[in-house]
């Protein structure tokens, strides 16, 4: 393998969309609606969508200045070196690196899960009585994940008229559940509201928001996946900030219409026992036959959330790696098809066991994870590369800043603070595991603590990629 051909730019606008809304969309909003509707006590499950479509949409704006600013492969990696270099030298890519390596394929993993659930609509077997994956169903999902890892062991261009083809299919899919809802439409079970559910003190609303707001963003998470892709887009500065925003309205709109029209047909009870409601939608509303079809466009659409988020989520180690904060052997690229091959291969694995766990304990620990080390960090980075590199062209800059910026800040933390005690726990032990791998790393480096910082200020003097910069 040669150790550094350069990436191909040959995804574009059209491509970068249908990668966000792929992986955002995917098996989340399948899967997760009954929990959303059991924690905030009843339909107005349907206003937190809208609350987590906030939060994700200025996470966006943080998302699209710093990708369109630099244009790499691995994302958050490389906004955190750039930020964090000069006080902390590699210690907060590193950790990035570290954490990404569990939270994306345990984010993955969920949608295996979604997906053999679905699949026990069709195949019951897949499912114990009680709803919970069979032995069958964790080996089937074990054998999806190695279905995708195969699919992506190809060309970008390739890969990228896939990913339209699965985002069509997964238009469909939910498309399909909202008009066959909408067509047998009742208000009286939609707007049924527990009674005083959005009192400001003790209504069910705002008691279940922090619970629920860990599972709207999760299905909202994937409007980021082009910024792992930076290196392999055409005109970035431009393309990913419309890929970004472009995506989380669409979703947005897609989702509340979808767990509108669902609550419109199921009783809230109903929908939180159900391992596969829209299927359940489709036989009341069109029948069996019909259910079935559209079940299996569910179950490709589970399998295309899978297969874009493990393409963004492979060229994280990757560009780690070139920093020489990696295994070496991740920074090798396919010799002819010029991609991340180690990095592809180690997080399927990840993707394969994470999948034999149960979704609920998936999220939660994913989520806790992702919102110390990339939600927080990045608006932090946001800011300093504000201060620190003035003149480091940005073709796009957030809208009302720092608004935004403050917006989801508070949300991140807001989120976390609502999590499980063990995935709190767990993302802490994480990271000082963490940093523990990094002082061992760096004394055998010899760089920070044990040796000089390296500062390379590498976009603000590369402008290879970069369009003169304009306010958003």
């Amino acid at each position: 393998m040669a150790a550094d051909p350069r990436l191909e730019r040959r995804i574009g606008p059209v491509q970068a969309t249908a990668i966000n809304m792929t992986q955002m969309c995917g098996i989340g909003p399948f899967v997760t609606i009954p929990a959303m509707v059991a924690t905030m006590g009843g339909p107005q499950a349907m206003f937190g969508w809208i609350v987590g479509a906030l939060i994700a949409l200025c996470d966006g704006l943080v998302w699209a200045e710093l990708g369109a600013a630099m244009p790499g492969a691995g994302g958050t990696y490389i906004y955190l070196r750039e930020a964090f270099q000069y006080r902390t030298g590699k210690l907060m890519p590193f950790l990035f690196a570290w954490s990404a390596v569990l939270f994306i394929p345990l984010i993955m993993s969920t949608g295996v899960i979604g997906l053999v659930q679905y699949l026990g609509y069709l195949w019951p077997a897949m499912l114990t009585a009680d709803g919970s994956t069979s032995t069958l169903g964790h080996l089937v999902g074990i054998g999806i994940t190695v279905v995708v890892v195969v699919a992506l062991y190809r060309r970008i261009g390739q890969i990228g008229k896939l990913t339209t083809a699965l985002f069509a299919i997964m238009l469909i899919s939910i498309i399909g559940v909202i008009i066959a809802a909408f067509s047998h439409f009742h208000g009286s079970l939609a707007f049924a509201y527990t009674p005083g559910a959005f009192h400001l003190f003790g209504g069910a609303f705002w008691a279940g928001l922090g619970a629920g707001l860990i599972v709207a963003v999760y299905d909202y998470l994937g409007y980021n996946t082009t910024a792992y892709l930076g290196a392999e887009l055409r005109d970035p500065g431009r393309t990913l900030p419309r890929s970004i925003i472009t995506a989380i309205l669409g979703i947005m709109t897609l989702y509340f219409l979808f767990q509108l029209g669902v609550l419109g047909v199921l009783p809230a009870d109903k929908i939180q026992s159900s391992p596969y409601f829209a299927s359940t939608v489709l036989e009341m509303t069109w029948g069996s036959t019909a259910a079935k079809i559209f079940t299996v466009t569910i179950v490709i659409t589970a399998f295309g959330s899978v297969f874009a988020g493990l393409l963004g989520g492979s060229r994280v180690p990757y560009e780690a790696a070139r920093d020489k904060v990696f295994l070496p052997v991740f920074a090798r690229l396919h010799p002819r098809m010029n991609f991340p091959t180690l990095g592809l291969f180690a997080m399927g694995v990840i993707t394969a066991v994470g999948s034999l766990f149960t979704l609920t304990d998936v999220i939660n620990a994913a989520l806790a994870v992702l919102v110390l080390i990339q939600g927080i960090a990045q608006v932090a980075a946001l800011v300093v590369l504000r201060r620190r590199q003035p003149h480091l062209r940005r073709p796009y800059k957030m809208w009302l800043y720092p608004v935004p910026a403050i917006i989801v800040l508070v949300g991140w933390v807001y989120i976390y603070k609502s999590a499980n005690w063990q995935s709190i726990w767990l993302s802490l032990i994480w990271l000082v595991i963490g940093g523990v791998a990094f002082l061992i790393w760096a004394g055998a480096e010899h760089t920070w603590p044990f040796g000089p910082k390296e500062i390379n200020e590498q976009y603000a003097s590369d402008s290879d990629d970069s369009v003169p910069a304009t306010a958003g």
